[in-house]
């Protein structure tokens, strides 16, 4: 079966010292129209109570002067990701996170740092024969109206470039680099006809419950341990928009980014494996608000700080644009009750759940890791939900036995340099109680 897919490839600029004061003015520019926008969102902010949003931004900017220091859709993308930003911060401050701080002025004293640039479809012209793309400029950043920058690129020998339908200037910190956006057509059949469930959590990260027998836990240990060395190192700089703090900053987000890339494809690898064909995660849209008062759930001060700075949604996406890709079709399902119910006999009791790793049901004396008993409920909703005929409860399948001991996937650093972030995932059988 033939599906499409969009990938991101990074790209070379091999003519750098040719094009960089350009590319520095888009991003300065692009710095500028934030500042901006910023400016008036707080303005409108202070004046009615209320954040506008991109559409009427967009209407109120689009005279204004640094507006054409930009092709009109790179200025658009601007005031869409300040919107974004927005929306973030609000979400946050909405399920319960304190710490967190809406979008500031990208400026420190005098100086406006190469913010990213984002060329659309009028805004960029690629050249496959010759590896090269052309990128626009605004209207008062040309000297004449058939002014653009000539960047010659190089990618990595497996990538093809074909399709464009997105591109970006980024600056990586030492030379500006393109981000190439691509729709490929691929064939992808499905593994198979069975199914996994994924329980997500702050101790460990996710348990993967497989159709097929067997259960896998991630820890989340150096997620963790990342979080609270970062959050530390930038509480002891002398401002939140220093550069130390702000390459603690790109630092903490590369590392985590990896880790959600390593387990998200570890996950996908295993399903294919299997034979999975359909995956189910579980909406943890609800887990930062107490189920009856609704108000904001306190996990205590190590838990707080795990879960606000978690990806909940970043690792769906990943792990669905991966599996999409090897013909696996990711679903979310409700994650209510899934703790607190028996994947054996279906009792449902706030006790069972003995400690955060332990599962003891009262009603058929089943002893399980409580992570991937959660796990396996949320599989069968799965296969409820697609009507599948299941075995009754006291049958094999839904016996403790593989619940119990899950296999443990441990996430080592590279050797070569612990700090970048690289590493894998290693197996370790568990074998120690649930």
């Amino acid at each position: 079966m033939a599906i499409q897919v969009t990938r991101t490839s990074v790209a070379s600029i091999q003519n750098q010292q040719q094009v960089q004061s350009d590319l520095d003015s888009l991003g300065f520019a692009a710095s500028k129209l934030w500042n901006i926008a910023r400016w008036t969102c707080d303005r409108i902010w202070n004046e009615t109570g209320i954040i506008p949003e991109d559409g009427p931004l967009k209407a109120y900017l689009k005279n204004h002067e640094r507006y054409a220091d930009l092709n009109s859709q790179s200025s658009q993308r601007v005031i869409e990701e300040l919107a974004e930003a927005f929306g973030s911060w609000y979400a946050k401050r909405r399920n319960g996170d304190d710490r967190a701080n809406p979008p500031k002025y990208r400026k420190s004293g005098d100086d406006h740092p190469r913010s990213t640039v984002t060329f659309k479809e009028d805004g960029f012209k690629h050249d496959s024969k010759n590896n090269r793309i052309r990128l626009s400029k605004g209207r008062n950043l040309k000297e004449h109206w058939s002014d653009f920058i000539l960047c010659e690129i190089e990618t990595r020998p497996d990538v093809t470039v074909e399709n464009v339908r997105q591109v970006k200037a980024v600056w990586n910190g030492d030379e500006w680099e393109l981000h190439i956006v691509c729709k490929h057509e691929i064939e992808a059949d499905s593994p198979g006809d069975e199914t996994a469930g994924i329980d997500l959590g702050i101790s460990n990260f996710a348990a993967v419950s497989y159709s097929t027998g067997g259960h896998k836990l991630y820890p989340g240990n150096l997620l963790k341990t990342d979080e609270r060395y970062f959050a530390k190192e930038i509480a002891k700089c002398n401002s939140s928009r220093s550069n130390k703090a702000l390459r603690l900053r790109k630092k903490r987000s590369e590392r985590r980014s990896h880790y959600l890339h390593a387990v998200t494809k570890h996950i996908v690898s295993e399903c294919v494996e299997r034979g999975i064909g359909t995956i189910a995660v579980g909406n943890l849209g609800g887990i930062r608000k107490d189920d009856e008062t609704g108000e904001p759930r306190n996990w205590g001060d190590r838990g707080n700080e795990g879960l606000h700075g978690w990806a909940f949604d970043r690792f769906t996406n990943l792990l669905t644009y991966k599996a999409k890709a090897k013909g696996i079709t990711v679903v979310v399902v409700s994650e209510r009750d899934t703790s607190k119910t028996c994947s054996c006999c279906g009792e449902k009791r706030d006790a069972n759940r003995v400690e955060r790793g332990l599962y003891v049901c009262q009603g058929c004396g089943a002893v399980m890791n409580a992570d991937s008993n959660g796990a396996e409920n949320i599989r069968l909703r799965l296969d409820q939900a697609e009507k599948v005929t299941l075995s009754p409860r006291s049958s094999e399948d839904r016996s403790s036995g593989r619940v119990a001991r899950p296999v443990v996937n441990l996430f080592r650093r590279g050797e070569h340099d612990p700090s970048c972030g690289q590493g894998m995932f290693a197996q370790q059988a568990s074998n120690c109680e649930p």
